[in-house]
């Protein structure tokens, strides 16, 4: 049985819930987030809480039962306060800058790599060493801060590359030369 299930969802002061048949839309101060919602899972808007509950005891239900309420909560603090993540970029001559929404990356190879924010994603630079993606739908922004962060994954022997802020990478020895 989900715990997190259980629990309800509080609405804050200035977000709007609406539960349809198959989806559920939640307006804030920052954006408007949308859910498709699946059939074996109800939502309910009970005074200023969602609650969330499972139509039949099957496997399936059981599992999505605590997902949704997940979903569900990121997405009312995703309309309240908004998510981001934040990139660090290492290495001599790398560098990020904003041109117009766009992030222009300057990553060792011959040419810039030009990064377009989908809608609902902007950029940020701190510096030419950090990135940050802030965006109200948290899947979005992590998704978008990962597609950054392959274009050149952080190497083990030096370190360069990018990263997310304090991650750690676990480096490598080179290679010891003749004796």
């Amino acid at each position: 049985m989900s715990r997190i299930g259980k629990v309800p969802v509080n609405i804050p002061a200035g977000v709007e819930v609406k539960v349809d048949d198959e989806k559920i839309i939640v307006k804030g101060p920052k954006g408007e987030l949308q859910q498709k919602l699946h059939n074996k899972i109800s939502v309910a808007v009970d005074g200023n809480q969602v609650v969330v509950s499972k139509k039949d005891e099957s496997q399936l239900a059981r599992s999505l039962y605590g997902l949704y309420r997940t979903l569900i909560y990121n997405m009312v603090e995703g309309v309240l306060k908004g998510y981001e993540k934040k990139l660090e970029i290492v290495g001599v001559g790398y560098r990020a800058a904003l041109k117009g929404k766009d992030l222009d990356l300057s990553l060792g190879f011959s040419h810039p790599v030009i990064v377009s924010p989908p809608e609902g994603i902007e950029f940020a630079v701190e510096g030419q060493q950090k990135i940050v993606v802030r965006g109200i739908d948290k899947q979005l922004v992590g998704q978008v801060a990962a597609d950054i962060r392959k274009i050149r994954k952080p190497e083990p022997y030096k370190g360069k590359g990018v990263r997310y802020e304090g991650e750690r990478i676990v480096r490598k020895a080179g290679k010891t030369g003749k004796k």
